[in-house]
């Protein structure tokens, strides 16, 4: 799974990272969409990838927010939070979504500098629906609070990003408020997308080509907290799609790459052990002996 860094971000919209911000502490910026993305030339869907970055967005007009385990339709205003450590993907429903969002790195609005943490919040907590409809009365708040990001960042003051994130907090705390959306109740699709984004990861740490590469993910808990969901649930998940447990999964594809290293390179079994994550060789010996019913040497030949 992609990780999008502030940098990326502005990659993707064909600009640099301004430097007069990259020399703040944290840093912060504040956009309108439809000004950001051609609604004529750009592709405006946003990946499912985990940002580097938090994210609120005043969204207007369809479109959808699909996570892990629920999709969530947005049908005219809303506001939508994003986390690190939650990845989502973002999609329209066409070409009319205008609005603003703003961006800012953890250290940013760090619990020294806030007096909060975020990610013990509520809103930025795994399981939550952290997108909110907004009425007339809501928009006109929420639009006054973006419009004054926007003017603070452009004005001279010099204690602005301190004011930033004042407003910053405002919206969090006014998103905390709200009722959020309800998500789809379509299990079965939910399903089938946590168990296609469950093989991706898996999939995406293959094949192991060089000595110094080594595979990260390796236990259910793992897999669960970069899909943000509980780990339970991801098992109950794969059993039903897959007829497999989410360990079975894994064990298997590691037990697959550990046959295709054996026969088809020249690492040591020390060095296959050490790629696949073992750090003892004598414990790799063990696993691989209980998967196959052969020794790695002797399965190697």
């Amino acid at each position: 799974m992609p990780v999008t860094s502030v940098s990326d971000f502005y990659e993707s919209h064909g600009s640099r990272l301004p430097e007069g911000l990259a020399r703040e502490i944290g840093h912060f910026n504040v956009f309108e969409a439809e000004k950001l993305f051609d609604p004529k030339t750009g592709d405006r869907t946003m990946p499912y990838s985990r940002r580097a970055y938090y994210k609120i967005s005043w969204l207007r007009g369809k479109s959808r927010a699909e996570y892990a385990d629920k999709v969530i339709d947005v049908e005219a205003e809303a506001l939508l939070f994003a986390t690190p450590k939650i990845p989502y993907h973002w999609v329209p429903a066409d070409g009319n979504q205008t609005g603003m969002f703003c961006i800012f790195t953890p250290d940013f609005l760090s619990a020294a500098k806030s007096g909060v943490v975020l990610d013990e919040l509520p809103l930025f907590q795994p399981g939550q629906v952290p997108v909110f409809q907004l009425n007339g009365a809501a928009v006109a708040e929420v639009e006054y609070i973006f419009r004054k990001m926007q003017r603070e960042l452009n004005a001279d003051y010099k204690y602005k990003y301190d004011l930033l994130r004042n407003l910053v907090m405002e919206l969090i705390h006014y998103g905390q408020k709200l009722q959020p959306l309800s998500a789809m109740s379509n299990a079965q699709n939910a399903s089938e997308r946590m168990a296609s984004l469950f093989v991706e990861l898996l999939e995406r740490q293959f094949p192991l080509e060089t000595e110094g590469q080594r595979l990260q993910l390796r236990t259910p808990a793992q897999y669960a907290d970069r899909l943000a969901v509980h780990v339970n649930h991801l098992n109950k998940v794969l059993k039903e799609i897959t007829g497999s447990t989410t360990t079975q999964l894994i064990s298997n594809r590691i037990t697959q790459e550990a046959k295709i290293l054996l026969k088809q390179s020249r690492w040591s079994v020390a060095d296959v052990a050490y790629v696949l994550g073992y750090d003892d060789v004598a414990h790799f010996s063990n696993y691989f002996k209980k998967q196959t019913g052969m020794t790695a040497l002797g399965f190697r030949g």
